[in-house]
């Protein structure tokens, strides 16, 4: 991890988004870092909830044999599968039970068809808030759990070296987990990473506040927007005015 680019975010998120919660980071490794493994069943039953923790600032530490549900442990890439019968747990059964999130369990199945795959390349999945980040860390996404003004503000930066109006954040259907973890750790791995807007989650919604979703940004991107904060809108009249609601 470069420090100067740790000292200098906070630094600007500070002077730019006042009062609003710093982001968390994750990343893979095989090393334990000195950071116990979570007991699941300690826990509650969904990732997101979990990672209050580490919003809160401990670091989380998770392996193969902890996630507290298989979701988690499929989007985050220590599971090829998700748990059988998905489709119905997606769409409905023959006795009309299930999430319905899709309307019949063949548009579940094939949406889970197109879904892409991650693979965890390390042993360990281990979160840390962004200020406890030191030389030997490695992050693979930056995830903000924020409310609109902060949102706008990240969004908007994350347009303004690009020149493609639809090219800059994603919003695909997935798990809460899926989009902090597995999508922002696939964009990270492109010549041109996108940061990707989640949280849409109906099941995960109870984890967060209520006017929250997430935005994931790959680090490979995020560097880029960090280096350009003094020279965007942020240092325009009209951002000091949503500025001022942020700090409110």
């Amino acid at each position: 991890m470069d420090l100067e680019l740790k000292q200098t975010f906070l630094n600007k998120w500070q002077k730019y988004f006042p009062g609003a919660d710093l982001p968390i980071t994750f990343e893979y490794a095989e090393d334990d870092r000195g950071i116990p493994l979570i007991n699941p069943a300690d826990e509650t039953r969904c990732m997101i909830g979990v990672l209050q923790k580490a919003r809160a600032g401990v670091p989380l530490r998770f392996n193969t044999h902890t996630f507290p549900c298989m979701g988690g442990k499929h989007y985050c890439g220590y599971s090829p599968r998700l748990r059988n019968g998905i489709e119905e747990f997606l769409s409905h059964d023959d006795h009309g039970e299930g999430e319905r999130y899709k309307k019949t369990p063949q548009i579940a199945t094939e949406a889970i068809k197109q879904s892409p795959e991650l693979a965890a390349p390390k042993a360990n999945l281990i979160f840390k808030r962004w200020d406890l980040l030191e030389a030997r860390d490695n992050p693979v996404a930056v995830i903000f759990f924020a409310k609109a003004d902060v949102l706008s503000g990240l969004f908007t930066l994350a347009s303004f070296e690009v020149n493609e109006p639809h090219g800059v954040v994603v919003a695909p259907f997935s798990a809460g987990c899926g989009s902090i973890v597995k999508y922002p750790a696939l964009e990270n791995e492109q010549e041109k990473p996108r940061a990707v807007l989640g949280m849409f989650d109906v099941s995960a919604r109870p984890y967060v506040p209520a006017d929250t979703l997430t935005f994931a940004v790959p680090m490979k991107k995020f560097a880029g927007m960090v280096l350009d904060m003094d020279e965007s809108f942020l240092i325009t009249n009209s951002w000091d005015k949503v500025r001022a609601r942020i700090s409110a």
